[in-house]
């Protein structure tokens, strides 16, 4: 359930912000970083862009190219994947390569991430669109509260790391830390969702409901990541930054 509403709300956000500006029918260049499995890359790429997958984990490498093997041709030949590490884009590609850059569960992995989003930034083309997905550090006593883990949800108020359901200690992002990030690499914020307002804390086990029911999980959680205060205490953050 949680990763099948990441994935369904990032779409619609991004094929809403795809739609305000390009036009309708150009094929784009799109790089997405850290792309793991491939499932919004694999998306665009069938909607008919140009798409390179980097990726630095050679088991997510391999998920990835298994699942484009199963694609048709014309899908294949569109897509290219490259083994790399986000934090080197300038050595695999030429500053404005590509119109839609995507990061998506990236950055929480990274100690220092203003370095790597000034990278990602410089490979966009003018007017290019940067899409990142965070750990929102402004709800990490969300979770645990919620759990009635009152004692770790009191600790989160006073820190910006966490450890993630792979047991993994990992860091999250302020909406207002990275408002100002984007600003100084010259891509600023256009446009922000919150992602995962009512899921977060579904077991990683539970099964979908059925197709009625699923639509209305979506538009629940769809709506609730437009509308403040809702989308604040989001578990993800869903920012867009536009290249000037």
């Amino acid at each position: 359930m949680r990763n099948t509403v990441r994935q369904e709300l990032v779409a619609r956000q991004l094929d809403e912000q795809i739609a305000a500006r390009f036009p309708v029918g150009q094929r784009l260049r799109v790089l997405d970083v850290g792309m793991g499995q491939g499932t919004q890359a694999l998306r665009l790429a069938r909607a008919g862009h140009s798409v390179t997958g980097l990726e630095s984990d050679a088991e997510m490498l391999s998920s990835a190219r298994e699942s484009l093997a199963r694609e048709p041709e014309g899908i294949r030949e569109r897509f290219r994947l490259i083994e790399g590490d986000g934090r080197d884009t300038g050595v695999h590609f030429l500053p404005g390569s590509f119109d839609v850059v995507l990061c998506h569960g990236v950055l929480m992995y990274v100690p220092e991430p203003d370095p790597m989003l000034a990278g990602l930034a410089r490979m966009l083309a003018p007017g290019g669109l940067l899409s990142l997905l965070v750990r929102n550090a402004d709800a990490l006593a969300m979770r645990p509260g919620l759990d009635g883990d009152f004692g770790a949800a009191l600790a989160a108020f006073d820190t910006d790391t966490y450890r993630n359901r792979l047991g993994l200690d990992v860091r999250a992002d302020r909406l207002d830390a990275l408002r100002a990030t984007l600003a100084g690499i010259a891509a600023p914020l256009h446009a922000w969702y919150g992602v995962r307002v009512f899921t977060d804390n579904v077991s990683n086990e539970a099964e979908l409901p059925g197709p009625e029911e699923l639509a209305k999980v979506f538009a629940a959680e769809d709506k609730a990541g437009r509308t403040d205060p809702y989308r604040g205490i989001a578990a993800l953050l869903h920012l867009c930054g536009v290249r000037g």
